[in-house]
C-alpha cells in the first residue's frame, strides 16, 4: 500500500509540474493569425504549453481588471498595458513593445474598386454600401480607422455605412464574408492565409492615424512568472521576429 501511495504521489507531482508550465496568453485580435504560429514554434521546445484567448485590447484589459487568470497580455497599443502597470496589475519591468501594427483598406477580389488609384476615397464609391471597422471604444484598430477617416475628411460622409465589429478580427470577417464591401482592418489579417488570396488591400499611410505601438506585459497575478517571461523573451528570437515581419508587423528595436 505504501508503494502505491508513493506512486500516486509521484503521479500527482508530475501532473502538477506539467500544469505549472502552461501559460495563458490574452492577445489583441490582430494577432489571431500570427500568434498561433509563434506558439507552434515555441512549444516544439519541451516544458511549456500556451493557451490563447483573443479579443479587443480594451475588453481584455477589463477582463484582467476583473480577475481573469491570464499570465501574459499582448495589446494592440501600449496604453492598456501602461494602465495595468499603473494599477499594479502588470509587471513594469516586463513591458515589451513587440511590433508596430499597420492599418489597411481591404476589398474582396471581385470588387471593381481601384485601391491603388483611389486610396481612402474608394470608400465614397456608391458600390460600397457597408464598411467594416473595429469598435473604436475598445479596439485600437477601431480608433486608427476613425482617425484615418477624419484625416481624409470623409468620416461624416461614410459614418452611416459603418459596420462595427467587436474587434478587428470580426471586422475582417465582416468584409471577407461579404457583409461589407470594404473594411479597415489589420495588415496582419490581410496577409493571413485565410484572406490573402481573397482580396486586395491599400496600406493606409502612417501619418493618417496614431502609431499602433503594440506591447506585451506579464501580469502581476500570474502564478507562472518565469514561464511567462520566457515566452516574452522568445519574441526576441530570429524565428519570432521573422514570422511577425511576414505578417506585416514592423519591429521596433527598443525594449522598455
Amino acid at each position: 500500500m505504501s508503494e502505491l501511495r508513493k506512486l500516486l504521489a509521484l503521479l500527482l507531482l508530475a501532473g502538477s509540474l506539467a500544469t505549472a508550465q502552461e501559460i495563458t496568453v490574452a492577445a489583441a485580435a490582430d494577432m489571431s493569425a500570427a500568434l498561433p504560429e509563434l506558439v507552434a514554434v515555441y512549444t516544439k521546445k519541451p516544458g511549456q504549453s500556451v493557451k490563447l484567448s483573443f479579443g479587443a485590447s480594451g475588453n481584455l484589459t477589463n477582463q484582467i481588471r476583473n480577475g481573469a487568470p491570464f499570465d501574459v497580455f499582448f495589446s494592440a497599443d501600449e496604453e492598456y498595458p501602461q494602465q495595468l502597470i499603473a494599477e499594479g496589475l502588470a509587471q513594469k519591468n516586463t513591458l515589451y513593445r513587440y511590433a508596430v501594427g499597420r492599418l489597411v483598406l481591404w476589398v474582396p477580389a471581385e470588387s471593381p474598386l481601384d485601391l491603388s488609384k483611389l486610396g481612402m476615397q474608394a470608400l465614397l464609391d456608391p458600390s460600397v454600401k457597408k464598411i467594416s471597422v473595429a469598435n473604436p471604444a475598445t479596439a485600437p484598430y477601431g480608433r486608427a480607422a476613425e482617425a484615418a477617416l477624419r484625416h481624409y475628411g470623409i468620416q461624416d460622409q461614410v459614418s452611416s455605412r459603418l459596420v462595427v465589429g467587436e474587434n478587428v478580427s470580426q471586422a475582417a470577417q465582416f468584409v471577407e464574408s461579404g457583409n461589407a464591401q470594404a473594411g479597415l482592418i489589420a495588415l496582419s489579417h490581410a496577409l493571413a492565409p485565410a484572406m490573402k488570396d481573397k482580396g486586395r488591400y491599400w496600406t493606409v499611410p502612417l501619418d493618417a492615424y496614431p502609431t499602433l505601438n503594440q506591447a506585451a506585459v506579464v501580469l502581476s497575478k500570474s502564478k507562472q512568472q518565469d514561464a511567462a517571461r520566457r515566452f516574452l523573451e522568445f519574441l526576441l528570437s530570429p524565428e519570432a521576429t521573422s514570422l511577425l515581419t511576414s505578417y506585416g508587423f514592423s519591429l521596433p528595436a527598443e525594449k522598455h
